[in-house]
């Protein structure tokens, strides 16, 4: 079996996708643990950070915050998880992407509507987007 193969921070960063100030920010995070140093001074991290750098990174693609990652993380590593309590956060975490789908979809509705209402021409002072906009504010 050969012998695991030490990552630099910089290599660590560049292989993950990520710079190296993500390294630094995810370690003080806890996501990441620190890598012991050589006896140069740098910081060297197996491979096992790198597949939790590229677990990190995946989880934020499908929208787990940093704190849901922390959290993902510390239910792997704890004894009696089981795949239903993972399979929990995965569903909450689509019923939030639902709710963010909803409020896109009235956003989009209502700009949709501003832009209709709007000819395009004549000057700003009487244009219905910013008159729309400067009627809502008063309103609230």
């Amino acid at each position: 079996m050969s012998e695991p193969q030490l990552l630099t921070r910089g290599k660590l960063a560049s292989r993950g996708g990520v710079n190296i100030a993500t390294i630094r920010y995810y370690e003080k995070r806890g996501l990441l643990p620190d890598a012991p140093r050589s006896r140069s001074g740098y910081r060297l991290y197996t491979d096992d950070a790198l597949r939790r750098l590229h677990f990190i990174r995946q989880s934020q693609v499908l929208g787990f915050s940093l704190n849901e990652v922390g959290e993902l993380l510390s239910l792997r590593m704890q004894a009696g998880t089981t795949c239903a309590d993972i399979r929990q956060r995965a569903r909450r975490k689509i019923e939030t992407v639902d709710g963010k789908i909803k409020d896109l979809q009235r956003i989009k509705r209502a700009l949709t509507k501003l832009a209709d209402a709007c000819q395009g021409a004549g000057p700003t002072s009487e244009c219905p987007i910013l008159e729309s906009l400067e009627g809502a504010r008063n309103t609230q």
